[in-house]
């Protein structure tokens, strides 16, 4: 199966039999628009940070049927929704925020405008990209702030499917951290590639002979023999204190850094530190992983820790797995629409929004209005929707280092009590602005 199949499959069947259908009743060219908005924070966060959308971008170019899909589909759908399929190409308008802005409850963060069916078989390929990467950036960038500085690493490949280990990395990276341990996000990204070994090298060197210290000792000769003295040794395989004698007897105190996976980490990170210190390695640096969250990297602010390895947490959103965004039709013919359902409902209509700040450039409140009909304000304001796609033509790459600095701003931009990590209510309001 070819990757445009396996792109164009990413869908759910509800969205072509309603295609199906629309084609039988001459509805499918009806013109439409649909958006991507969020009704409400997980809970216990104040802001979101967007991301996904240079991967949706990316893989619009690719969202054709060729003919293995189209037989995987042919057990279901008519022969004329079949021939629409086989010469399916998204041809319509995609306008949003820019990757790495923040957003609330009802913000607009995407607009998909073409016919009623080349926005509906769109709905799973936006959700599942958004929603993914949506989450996890959201959670990294609170790790971020809690790291108040200080480099963080993404090491959570190892606790989620393969490919969404991509994806994390890649959010996680657009939201402020520093690098990855995964070589397939390196490659496809370029995102910083970081990492030097795990216990199981150090336990690797046990023989007869000997113990624990001359184990070790020998397991970080190897190391630094192949990779020098700027890299990171493991000191907790069997004791700690042991472990940086061990490190600095086969490295010397030029040595980049020890990491510290277990135990009491504040308390370690403080022994650890007089230990360097004393044995003259001042300027070797001291790395902490082990089932960090934003909680815990805010607990250690006060530690002597230097750099922060963050694993589940950040590949699952740090408790947070979706972003809770929908995708609603709220435009037919130029006419809004809206869904009424209780808790659920939708505001009709195209739209685009505004963020407004105070002269200090502290945000104060989110307008969203219809779409070419910004409303007058006095206040500073920065327009947030901006065009993505025009007749099908995607109009920029993806730009990571574009998303970085604007996430980096966006946090810089929260009033203060947005950034605190207890619960809350949103930093800014949302509000329904008129033209």
């Amino acid at each position: 199966m070819t990757a445009a199949s396996r792109t164009a499959l990413l869908t759910d069947k509800y969205e072509l039999t309603m295609v199906s259908a629309a084609l039988r009743d001459g509805t499918a060219d009806r013109p439409t628009t649909f958006e991507v908005f969020a009704r409400r924070l997980p809970d216990g966060r104040r802001y979101g940070v967007l991301a996904g959308t240079g991967r949706l971008l990316e893989a619009l170019a690719d969202f054709t049927f060729d003919d293995a899909a189209l037989e995987t589909l042919a057990d279901f759908l008519d022969p004329a929704t079949q021939e629409y399929l086989q010469n399916f190409r998204f041809r319509g308008d995609i306008d949003g925020y820019s990757e790495g802005e923040l957003y609330f409850p009802g913000s607009p963060v995407l607009s998909v405008t073409g016919t009623f069916a080349e926005c509906c078989v769109l709905e799973t390929l936006v959700l599942s990209i958004f929603n993914y990467d949506t989450a996890v950036a959201s959670a990294a960038a609170r790790m971020v702030s809690a790291a108040a500085g200080r480099p963080l690493i993404e090491m959570g490949s190892r606790r989620t499917h393969e490919q969404a280990a991509v994806a994390a990395a890649r959010s996680a990276y657009l939201a402020g951290f520093t690098g990855t341990s995964n070589l397939a996000a390196h490659h496809r990204y370029g995102i910083p590639a970081l990492g030097t070994s795990a216990h199981a090298f150090t336990m690797l060197h046990t023989t007869a002979e000997g113990g624990p210290d001359d184990w070790e000792q020998a397991a970080f000769r190897a190391q630094v023999a192949a990779l020098g003295v700027g890299t990171t040794l493991l000191v907790d395989t069997y004791d700690v204190r042991c472990g940086v004698a061990n490190a600095i007897a086969a490295a010397g105190t030029g040595l980049a850094a020890v990491r510290i996976d277990s135990g009491d980490l504040g308390v370690l990170a403080r022994q650890v530190r007089d230990q360097l210190d004393g044995l003259g390695a001042v300027n070797t640096r001291i790395v902490v992983s082990g089932d960090l969250d934003e909680y815990a990297i805010a607990a250690l602010r006060a530690d002597p820790v230097d750099t922060y390895g963050v694993g589940t947490s950040v590949v699952t959103g740090s408790g947070a797995p979706t972003a809770s965004m929908v995708y609603k039709l709220v435009e037919v013919d130029g006419i809004p629409v809206q869904k009424r359902s209780s808790r659920k409902e939708s505001h009709g209509g195209r739209k685009a929004a505004l963020r407004l700040t105070r002269p200090s450039g502290v945000i104060t409140e989110e307008v969203v209005h219809p779409f070419g009909a910004a409303p007058p304000t006095d206040e500073p304001a920065r327009v947030l929707t901006t065009p993505l796609v025009r007749n099908g033509e995607v109009l920029a790459g993806p730009d990571l280092s574009a998303a970085r600095d604007l996430v980096a701003a966006g946090l810089h931009s929260l009033p203060w009590e947005g950034l605190a990590l207890s619960s809350g209510k949103p930093a800014i309001p949302t509000r329904q602005g008129c033209g």
